[in-house]
């Protein structure tokens, strides 16, 4: 038997060191597709360089929220956003905001769904702990996902937070954090493995991947980007800005 395994990676959010650990795993399984669920750049000191990483490495990548309002950030926008767009070349900047809301893949009989945040948009935010309504949601066809056959598998970014839900019939599954993980500091991705039929097994696999964590802050810190000092506490803790004392 013969089974296919696609990556799926996310929220890099301009963390070099992060995503290039990450991809050497994902070479040394052997894994030639890709799939990333959004916000390459913003927030790390990198994004123009994990941008072309992304556009090197991922078959498809999807719009996330920071990929949506980053580039057309005003000039009299927060100086820290400013920081963030003009570390972006204009072809990177023209390339986020170009891309994909949604995308479907099939495996062993399953249609996929993937995007960054929800099936209304990548602003709307669904977290770990949500409601049925809210759950039901994500596997609705809507503007954003188009029309057609509905998923009976979801995987979205957005959140920072890994997990994996089935009810009824359905499996939503976050892929946590590549560049910027706020459930456990080590960075996070998903494996999907499957074959052609629906008699083929079904599986997804999440991985965490250690990295130089003090080297991606001397890095921000060398540049002098804005909120490093938050950024680097998120990515020392897993914990939130907005949960920091």
């Amino acid at each position: 038997m013969s089974l296919e395994r696609i990556a799926l990676i996310a929220d890099v959010h301009g963390n070099l060191t992060a995503l290039d650990a990450v991809l050497a795993d994902i070479r040394q399984r052997g894994i030639t597709r890709i799939v990333n669920l959004g916000d390459t750049a913003g927030k790390g000191p990198r994004g123009e360089a994990a941008v072309q990483r992304c556009r090197a490495a991922c078959e498809v990548s999807v719009r996330g929220n920071w990929d949506d309002f980053l580039p057309s950030i005003p000039d009299d926008g927060p100086p820290e956003m400013l920081w963030w767009r003009d570390e972006l070349s204009p072809s990177s900047r023209a390339w986020l905001g170009a891309l994909p809301l949604s995308v479907d893949i099939a495996l062993s009989g399953r249609r996929i769904r993937l995007f960054h945040a929800s099936a209304q948009s990548p602003h709307v935010r669904v977290h770990h702990h949500h409601t049925p309504e809210q759950f039901s949601a994500m596997f609705e066809a809507t503007k954003m996902t188009g029309d057609g056959p509905l998923p009976e598998v979801v995987g979205y970014a957005d959140i920072h937070d890994a997990y994996i839900e089935t009810n009824d019939g359905r499996t939503l599954f976050n892929v946590g954090s590549v560049g910027n993980p706020l459930d456990t500091p080590v960075s996070s991705y998903v494996v999907l493995e499957g074959g052609s039929s629906s008699d083929d097994p079904f599986a997804v696999q999440f991985v965490r991947v250690p990295y130089d964590i003090e080297a991606e802050i001397a890095v921000a810190q060398s540049l002098d980007m804005p909120t490093t000092d938050v950024w680097s506490i998120e990515l020392r803790t897993a914990v939130f800005r907005g949960r920091q004392s």
